[in-house]
């Protein structure tokens, strides 16, 4: 972070010393700023003031997600700065994912002056509106920052919004050269608008109270949810009806012992005769986006009667039945849900046993498999820290996740927004930097490799961890349709590389270590990478032709345990 002056300085540019003042009246205190030279009066302008804490971060692609890791955690925006040109066009994928996953990302984007724009200046492109439908406001600013310049109202509308539809936004702004002077004296002065709206208290209306009352199978899906979003006692009551079956994943951040938590594990291989008893008369989802494509399949397959998703700014309509959008919080809705009266339903208890037998077969299934990406993800998880924080990787990671309980203490992030690979070791490291607990990272190779300048940073926290799970390439290709014979399916697909990173490690001055039996592997994660007192990478290598038949071979086995030898 930048080093705090001792007296109030400004950039000269009024437009920058607008940009400053209102960041800091809607108490966005995180900049991450890359490197420039049009974004120059913001840089000066920022690290300047005491009020906020700035991170340089080279490559603007990590910068992003960096920034977006740092909102994942605190719940509050954090602005990125950068340069005019290609430059910020490196933000667009951490700007979809925080647009999709509703975190807060506020865009301040340097341009020439719109004279300046096609005619063959260098570091020009079209700025305005670039993001397009993946923000949810953004403002070509004008250099003039009169008393009459709309400028101020695109600040008000912009970080209002951020704040509360937790949506990214972008501010493109226009800077004329000289770019570096500063002044004692502010031209600018911005008072925050006030916005504060209480929300109305849900009541349910008859017809909704008439629909749960009749549903004799009410299945609860739950997305992505941050850890302690729904309070305890009101999902125990809730949990009380015998016709409530509340399906998570290792994202929904819920424990309860009356929870399914493996939701492939569940419905793999289960007969049609099976899934039409478990379809819901009605279904209720909670939170952001699934993983699990086996839920997806089967709800759009066997669908509800009526869909309800409960959010306070927005639902998706998933499984192409949604019948309507209770914009309200979860809790707020549990507390307007009628008491429980005693009712016959087998639905929930019918359910739990079938989740315990699967539990038992995932047991077995893994005491008598070879050592392949199943085994190791299954150590990892187990020696786990007893509360910290763990992020993972997009594709093959996340739903080898999905397969394992993980202890409550420990509060699990991943960029489901788009779902891509790339800035998941950046995000991680962005939560890392301002997180109150140590963070653990598990990657697959290909996500990895693909986002390693996220190492080239100077926060990292100490106590930061990696565990590579490196299968020479993209496993799920293996498991996926296609033919993973063909000549061209290890080059175009598969991708498989050869690389370790070992020199990576070395060259940003990390802690390496290594394992490719169970045996090494156990013993580094109980022994020195636990105790690493640099950031340090564990980078495990599993037999890149076994894992996609042990994993596919598991979902058979877990559904018949009494037959796994």
């Amino acid at each position: 972070m930048s080093q705090k002056p001792e007296t109030e300085i400004y950039p000269e540019i009024p437009l920058a010393q607008l940009t400053v003042a209102a960041c800091k009246g809607h108490g966005i205190s995180r900049i991450v700023i890359s490197p420039g030279s049009r974004n120059a009066p913001l840089t000066l302008g920022f690290t300047r003031d005491s009020f906020f804490d700035c991170y340089s971060i080279v490559d603007e692609r990590v910068a992003a997600f960096f920034a977006l890791g740092m909102a994942q955690q605190t719940g509050t925006p954090v602005a990125i700065v950068c340069t005019s040109g290609s430059a910020v066009l490196n933000y667009f994928p951490a700007v979809a994912e925080a647009y999709y996953s509703q975190i807060p990302l506020v865009v301040l984007s340097a341009d020439r002056p719109p004279h300046k724009i096609d005619i063959g200046d260098g570091q020009t492109i079209k700025q305005a509106g670039l993001f397009g439908q993946h923000v949810g406001y953004a403002a070509n600013c004008i250099i003039d920052c009169g008393a009459d310049s709309p400028n101020f109202e695109f600040f008000d509308k912009a970080l209002n919004t951020a704040w509360s539809q937790r949506l990214p936004v972008h501010l493109n702004l226009p800077f004329e050269e000289p770019l570096y002077n500063l002044t004692s004296q502010a031209q600018i002065q911005y008072t925050k608008p006030n916005s504060t709206r209480k929300p109305a208290k849900l009541a349910l209306t008859a017809a909704q109270l008439e629909v749960f009352n009749a549903a004799e199978r009410i299945m609860v899906l739950c997305g992505v949810m941050d850890p302690d979003v729904i309070e305890s006692g009101l999902l125990d009551a809730f949990l009380e009806d015998p016709r409530v079956l509340m399906l998570t994943e290792t994202t929904s951040n819920l424990h309860h012992p009356k929870l399914i938590t493996g939701i492939d594990q569940l419905i793999a291989a289960m007969t049609p005769q099976e899934f039409e008893s478990l379809q819901p008369d009605l279904l209720i989802s909670f939170g952001g986006m699934v993983v699990s494509k086996k839920i997806k399949a089967f709800l759009r397959q066997y669908a509800p009667k009526t869909h309800w998703h409960v959010d306070p700014l927005r639902a998706y309509d998933t499984f192409f039945v949604l019948s309507e959008h209770i914009a309200h919080s979860v809790n707020d809705f549990l507390t307007a849900l009628p008491k429980s009266e005693v009712i016959e339903a087998n639905y929930q208890a019918y359910w739990l046993r079938e989740r315990d037998a699967r539990r038992a077969g995932h047991k077995l299934y893994l005491e008598r498999i070879a050592f392949s990406d199943l085994t190791v993800y299954g150590a990892v998880f187990k020696a786990l820290p007893e509360s910290c924080i763990l992020h993972i990787a997009n594709s093959a990671a996340i739903r080898y996740a999905q397969l394992f309980e993980l202890p409550p203490a420990v509060a699990v992030y991943c960029n489901r927004g788009t779902s891509g690979i790339d800035g998941s070791t950046s995000t991680a490291i962005g939560a890392a930097v301002v997180a109150d607990k140590p963070v653990t990272f598990i990657s697959g190779d290909l996500s990895f490799f693909y986002d390693s300048n996220a190492l080239w940073n100077a926060y990292t926290p100490n106590n930061f961890k990696v565990v590579l799970v490196n299968n020479q390439g993209g496993g799920i290709f293996r498991i996926l349709p296609g033919d993973k014979h063909h000549p061209d399916f290890c080059t175009y697909f598969e991708t498989v590389h050869g690389l370790s990173a070992e020199k990576l490690c070395a060259l940003y001055g990390w802690e390496y270590y290594a394992a490719n039996d169970q045996e090494s592997l156990e013993k580094q994660l109980g022994g020195a990478f636990s105790r690493a007192s640099k950031p340090a990478l564990l980078e495990v290598t599993t037999p890149r032709t076994l894992n996609d038949e042990l994993l596919l071979d598991y979902f058979k086995s877990v559904r018949s345990p009494s037959k796994i030898r």
